[in-house]
């Protein structure tokens, strides 16, 4: 099964600090296991919400709001990597996507790349790649989509595919099928889904090809202890997995 495993946004990467390099050589370390056997399928990590933006659609409109700012309804339905030219372009992408969605919320955060936590220079004219994070609403919960909006939101993803924006993307299962895990000084209390929402900032995410949940909590439990031991994370199943769930 593959599951996808986000941590939550904590003071430190609010605060703009990097993370020690001690912590990005063991993550480094932990995840390159789980690659050299083929089980890391993606992952990325986002900065403070000062380079975050929210897009907020209501009644046909939609309004932008930049960061910094705390989290509201931050659960997520998909996850979309762009890479583009300018963050003007990924909004242009990103509104586009969200009046297909109706009524709800985007957000739009810059990827971490290795210069932005000190492991090397920035290159000249580099990459830019954002992460476009669909909210979940009433209809991604239930499953309850009509075939012609899946259709239009198909046929946008093609159309970034065609262009070279779109990287990847994966849909999530609805809540009810994920764990969402506390952790307070490697001591974890375990909560089941559907969750109404989290009040709680997306930091970063990894995509992993594992057995079941008790194994996606174990590698949690690993996860958290590099973060400090004392942290929040999502444990979701991939859409196209939840069937056999």
């Amino acid at each position: 099964m593959r599951f996808m495993l986000m941590h939550k946004n904590d003071p430190n990467t609010e605060a703009g600090k990097p993370p020690p390099l001690e912590l990005v050589h063991e993550m480094g370390a932990f995840i390159g296991e789980y690659a050299r056997t083929g089980r890391f399928l993606d992952g990325a990590g986002l900065g403070a919400s000062k380079t975050r933006t929210r897009l907020v659609f209501a009644g046909g409109r939609a309004t932008t709001m930049p960061g910094p700012y705390s989290g509201e309804r931050e659960l997520p339905a998909a996850m979309l990597l762009l890479k583009v030219r300018t963050r003007e372009e990924a909004l242009g992408w990103a509104e586009r996507y969200g009046q297909l969605l109706g009524d709800g919320e985007i957000e739009l955060g810059k990827v971490n790349e290795p210069w932005d936590i000190g492991l090397m220079p920035a290159p000249e004219n580099p990459p830019l790649q954002m992460l476009l994070i669909e909210k979940a609403d009433r209809s991604s919960e239930s499953g309850s989509r009509s075939s012609e909006q899946e259709a239009a939101l198909a046929q946008l993803r093609t159309e970034m595919t065609d262009a070279g924006v779109l990287v990847r993307s994966h849909a999530l299962a609805p809540s009810a099928k994920g764990k969402r895990l506390k952790f307070a000084n490697n001591d974890l209390r375990v909560m089941d889904g559907p969750f109404l929402e989290s009040k709680e900032l997306i930091g970063g995410f990894a995509v992993l090809e594992l057995a079941d949940v008790a194994e996606a909590i174990a590698v949690c439990r690993t996860y958290a202890r590099i973060l400090g031991g004392t942290a929040e994370m999502d444990v979701r199943p991939l859409e196209h997995e939840a069937a056999g769930a």
